[in-house]
């Protein structure tokens, strides 16, 4: 039941969640909040990526204020990627969100367990 005042869940709300949250911008915010990272470091910081998708991921972070993106003047021409200050807030967010996941997935499995048992 929603307490009386807390913010109802909007379109903007779902779109911006949606494209925060969803699995690859968790582990690039994750990746980044270490440390500022070239695309191919967080190649081989997340392995199972792909090229295609981490690129959209890093787009959609960046559109959305949470990473910026640092061309260097070196020769060659490096890029960057750096979490913001608003890409940093979500830090303690994320790590509640991994804390809650490693304390409740025993339970999820016992209820998937005893779902697939009766399916």
């Amino acid at each position: 039941m929603q307490e009386t005042g807390s913010p109802k869940l909007t379109e903007q709300h779902r779109e911006l969640l949606d494209q925060v949250l969803d699995k690859w911008s968790l582990q690039v915010l994750d990746a980044l909040c270490e440390r500022p990272l070239r695309f191919n470091d967080l190649r081989r910081v997340i392995p199972v990526v792909t090229q295609k998708s981490l690129t959209a991921a890093l787009r959609r972070l960046e559109r959305n204020g949470m990473v910026e993106r640092i061309v260097t003047s070196t020769r060659p021409v490096a890029v960057e990627y750096r979490i913001t200050q608003l890409g940093r807030s979500l830090q303690e967010l994320i790590d509640a969100l991994l804390h809650w996941t490693t304390v409740t997935l025993p339970a999820v499995e016992r209820a998937r367990a005893r779902f697939d048992d009766h399916a």
